[in-house]
């Protein structure tokens, strides 16, 4: 796992490409600390997720997540406590005041694709490929928080589709469901996320956390009235900021 941080943009890279980044136990613990960081790190105004190399993350590394793994015949409560692991990892992610843009080179599968759904904003490279891969292997396609994410994003009936079928879809069926904002070529994708990056920590933070913040309150808002009260709340907050004073004279001045 590797982090880099460049005018208030904080690069999160899952770094096992030897093994398409699949996660395991390693991955999962550095993921958590780096998220953890990031977290408390006030220079870090914005996160891009990505993955080394040629793919996003395969996954959960069946083969190799390490000793810790429990097998079919081990107690249910320990299966669950794995379980209940590997999906703290997009909560994680989700959780972070700062917004994350995850910009997904090549496959972004099981794992991989809940790691991608806790983002606020996810673009891809033309090669992007996505999918549910646990009901491939006999599992419930429903895990680590897909099946909250991904109907919010896509839709019921898209939504049932992949995760009941288990295919893989590419970068422009992602684009044209909605699962991403837009698709670039390989080489381009970096500095595309880069931009939408550094745009977002061109923003007051408070203004920023605040936006991610009622974005994620309200998708899941009783009510218009509802969702409006907590908008209204964040404007009073946010109006009175040295930052709101700056961004309204420089609006002005134009």
């Amino acid at each position: 796992m590797g982090v880099k941080r460049r005018d208030g943009v904080a690069i999160l890279r899952l770094n096992r490409p030897e093994r398409l980044n699949a996660i395991n136990e390693s991955l999962a613990g550095a993921l958590r600390d780096a998220c953890a960081a990031i977290a408390r790190d006030p220079e870090a105004r914005v996160v891009v997720l990505t993955g080394a190399g040629r793919a996003f993350c395969s996954g959960i590394d069946l083969r190799g997540f390490g000793p810790d793994v429990p097998g079919p015949e081990a107690p249910a409560i320990e299966r669950l406590r794995f379980q209940e692991a590997m999906a703290a990892l997009p909560e994680a992610l989700r959780a972070l005041p700062q917004p994350v843009v995850a910009a997904v080179n090549g496959v972004a599968v099981g794992g991989g694709l809940a790691l991608c759904l806790a983002a606020d904003i996810r673009i891809c490279a033309a090669s992007a490929r996505f999918g549910n891969a646990a009901i491939r292997i006999g599992l419930s396609g429903a895990e680590m928080g897909m099946s909250y994410h991904l109907p919010r994003v896509v839709g019921t009936s898209v939504a049932a589709d992949w995760m009941l079928t288990g295919r893989l879809v590419g970068a422009e069926e992602a684009l044209r469901t909605g699962l991403v904002s837009a698709v670039h070529p390989d080489e381009d994708l970096s500095e595309r996320a880069w931009e939408t990056a550094a745009m977002i920590a061109s923003h007051s933070p408070l203004g920023v956390q605040l936006t991610k913040r009622t974005l994620q309150l309200n998708a899941d808002a009783p009510s218009l009235a509802a969702a409006v009260e907590v908008e209204n709340r964040n404007q009073v907050i946010t109006h009175a900021t040295a930052e709101a004073a700056e961004a309204r004279a420089a609006w002005s001045a134009r």
